[in-house]
């Protein structure tokens, strides 16, 4: 069994070393590259005001935000879910940079960027020179974005695993396959051998003579003693 969790986060700002802190965290589980279905999500009181430009982004305001709990309050919830497995995250610096700040500051460990699958490097392997943004993704892969107005932990991590899932190699093959498929086989996208027609096996009167003198021209054959 393979399980990751995709992730995501929002911000006061760009910097924790200025001061910025998280306000919202979203976590999906994945398990052999599936949802399961479990998510940990939730809001962070930054301790700290919102400036406009972040609020412009996500749309969290020091009004709503200082009525949840700061992130020592949460960190063990957050930790227990995400245990010590890979986490998928697009541009995994950024998110990472700030996850591990609210850690350092509450006197716990930090995660080790190495655990970090970071879909932003995937997406500019695969595809140089294109456009590699989330929304940009969501396009390329026919991901329906509409309820994306503005940026949401939960909502974007969501997104994520679809795009995830396409950068790793698509979505799952049905495992029931259809052998009247003239077009595709399903395994592998591979083009279906298209086989002839068996043709007659008796041989014809002269190819029996010829095998009869043949036979007669060997000396001693095995299967004669």
């Amino acid at each position: 069994m393979v399980r990751e969790i995709v992730l995501d986060t929002e911000t006061t700002g760009l910097d924790p070393a200025q001061g910025h802190r998280l306000v919202e965290i979203g976590c999906l589980e994945l398990i052999n590259h599936i949802p399961s279905g479990r998510v940990f999500h939730t809001y962070i009181n930054p301790e700290r005001e919102v400036p406009d430009d972040a609020f412009a982004v996500h749309g969290l305001s020091y009004d709503f935000l200082k009525n949840h709990p700061p992130f020592k309050d949460i960190s063990s919830f957050f930790l227990d879910f995400v245990e010590d497995m890979p986490l998928v995250i697009h541009n995994a610096k950024f998110d990472m940079r700030f996850i591990n700040a609210e850690l350092r500051n509450n006197n716990l460990s930090e995660i080790p960027f190495t655990r970090a699958v970071d879909t932003l490097s995937m997406a500019r392997q695969k595809f140089p020179g294109s456009p590699a943004s989330l929304d940009a993704l969501c396009k390329r892969f026919g991901v329906d974005n509409k309820a994306r107005e503005k940026h949401g932990a939960l909502l974007d991590a969501e997104l994520l695993a679809q795009v995830y899932l396409e950068l790793i190699g698509g979505k799952q093959p049905s495992l029931t396959l259809d052998f009247t498929s003239t077009t595709k086989d399903v395994v592998g996208q591979r083009e279906q051998k298209q086989y002839r027609p068996p043709r007659p096996h008796l041989a014809t009167e002269e190819e029996l003579e010829l095998h009869k003198d043949l036979i007669a021209s060997l000396n001693n054959p095995l299967w004669s003693s």
